[in-house]
């Protein structure tokens, strides 16, 4: 279309599409403080702060009544309260903070004690983190070494060796440690199975089903676990005047392969072939079975087998393994409980738990008359 001049009309410019506006969000609501539960229940709140942030450790004392902290706790869970973790610390110069130092939390028996330590420190308001040392004494003073950088009220040591050479990091003195699943000497507060006990258990059985010759796939030299189940062990065979010779106990690592290693060892060895093998866990145990197979041997018939620990899988193998149970998450919580004694202002004590002999097809049918 032309203009009143006879040219082309301009093209109208469209006006601007209208920009979209973000509506602005709501502001988040403020955290809930303890001066606003104090302030709904009437109380002050030192009293409403004792009984959520203080300490419910053995020799606490009660932060108040029990019906008002029951009030304080529900008030808190239908407002959301959340306590500031380092609000808390800078108040009460503890951390609320648990390090664990295992060999490999890979391993059923370790895990499950760190279950038992998690369990009960959560139970008491603690946090928890662990790491692995592969029983590898350097890496173990490093891993203390962090541990200790990362302000813990406490540590719970589940790698120890019997030298206790790590024990003597610097670093460690003053501050509260306990020992679990191994010891290292009597200046050293340690949560164990009574490991001795369990190995004289598993020899009272072999002893029962008449069985002479005997051996012990034995475990790692440097750990308690190993060396005091094979000494219960040997020590009972010793009393029915039957001591062990000393290749019939073969050391080896806590696992399958090991025992494998260990078992084909002892039943290819020397003398009369062992018709009972005691192995001081049942990952060792389970390498042993695979070594009975290997040499064409029945296991619960041509071989007994006991294993130690009693692992979830012990019962469900294609024979049945006998074994002497260990309280393993048991452990875990009472070390929990003798290092808030110490945190307390008491002194942590050592404590060995009962062991169990759990009998499964593994030992079969006796080879001869008791033994005494």
């Amino acid at each position: 279309m032309a203009d009143e001049r006879g040219g082309a009309a301009p093209t109208p410019t469209p006006a601007p599409a209208p920009t979209p506006t973000t509506p602005t969000p709501a502001p988040a609501p403020a955290p809930v403080t303890l001066q606003d539960l104090a302030r709904e229940l009437g109380l002050h709140v030192s009293t409403v702060s004792r009984v959520l942030n203080g300490s419910t450790g053995a020799g606490a004392r009660p932060a108040a009544a029990p019906q008002t902290a029951q009030r304080i706790r529900e008030l808190a869970d239908r407002l959301g309260y959340r306590p500031d973790p380092y609000a808390a610390s800078l108040r009460t110069r503890r951390s609320n903070l648990l390090g664990v130092l295992f060999p490999r939390l890979s391993e059923i028996v370790v895990a499950t004690i760190y279950e038992g330590i998690e369990e009960e420190a959560t139970e008491h308001g603690l946090s928890v983190f662990v790491t692995n040392t592969h029983d590898d004494p350097a890496t173990q003073r490093q891993r203390i070494a962090m541990v200790l950088g990362r302000r813990v009220d406490g540590v719970i040591i589940g790698d120890a060796h019997l030298d206790g050479a790590a024990l003597d990091h610097p670093k460690l003195h003053g501050t509260p440690y306990v020992l679990v699943n191994r010891h290292a000497g009597p200046e050293h507060p340690a949560v164990t199975c009574d490991d001795h006990l369990g190995g004289r258990l598993a020899a009272e059985r072999l002893l029962a089903l008449g069985h002479r010759e005997v051996a012990v796939v034995a475990g790692e030299s440097f750990a308690s676990t190993g060396a005091d189940r094979a000494l219960g062990f040997a020590e009972r065979y010793r009393e029915a005047g039957l001591p062990l010779p000393a290749h019939r106990v073969h050391h080896c690592r806590f696992d399958t392969a090991g025992g494998r290693e260990a078992a084909t060892a002892l039943l290819g060895g020397p003398g009369p072939r062992p018709t009972a093998l005691f192995a001081v866990n049942d990952l060792a145990a389970i390498g042993a079975m695979g070594a009975a197979r290997d040499l064409g041997l029945r296991l619960g018939e041509d071989l007994a087998l006991i294993g130690y620990n009693d692992m979830p899988v012990a019962a469900e193998l294609p024979v049945a393994l006998t074994t002497v149970r260990s309280p393993m998450a048991e452990q875990g919580r009472v070390a929990v409980r003798e290092l808030l004694r110490t945190l307390a202002g008491g002194s942590a004590e050592s404590r060995l738990l009962p062991p169990e002999l759990v009998v499964r097809s593994s030992c079969g049918a006796p080879v001869g008359p008791p033994l005494s």
